[in-house]
């Protein structure tokens, strides 16, 4: 019955601040925005006289990967609670990237804040390959992964 996944989507607090970081911190381009407001989006929210700014951004034609939608409520503060790789919950987005080392250097110098610096992996004693990848935190502190494959 499902076919695709057409979007991942990521409740910010400040729209404009988080399609710059997603835009010229991690590179991504931005798609477009509209504004959801209506009947429609009362029902589909659950929530009345519901308005929100959705943004849409992606890495490029050749990412094997949905866009990223940003959705910021207007005139109604989104529960804030601090993203936890333990809690019951979807833990993080994870971007693929050639170099690793180069991005977290480049994410250090835009002052993100990283959760550890690239860590190496071997699965391959589990048909999955080596690789290297690290956690870092988006501008509303979701957690964001990087991985890079390595041969």
């Amino acid at each position: 019955m499902l076919k695709e996944i057409m979007h991942i989507g990521v409740t910010v607090s400040d729209i404009d601040r988080s399609i710059a970081f997603y835009r010229d911190v991690l590179g991504l381009q931005f798609q477009g925005e509209i504004l959801m407001e209506g009947k429609e989006t009362d029902l589909l929210f659950q929530r009345e006289n519901c308005r929100a700014r959705v943004a849409y951004l992606n890495g490029s034609e050749e990412i094997i990967a949905p866009p990223v939608e940003l959705i910021q409520f207007i005139s109604e503060d989104a529960a804030q609670d601090a993203a936890d790789l333990f809690k019951t919950s979807i833990s993080e987005i994870c971007f693929n990237v050639e170099d690793i080392d180069a991005f977290y250097k480049h994410l250090l110098e835009h002052q993100v804040e990283c959760l550890s610096a690239p860590q190496p992996f071997d699965f391959t004693a589990f048909g999955f390959s080596k690789s290297k990848a690290m956690y870092f935190k988006d501008p509303d502190g979701i957690i964001l992964e990087v991985m890079q494959l390595v041969e």
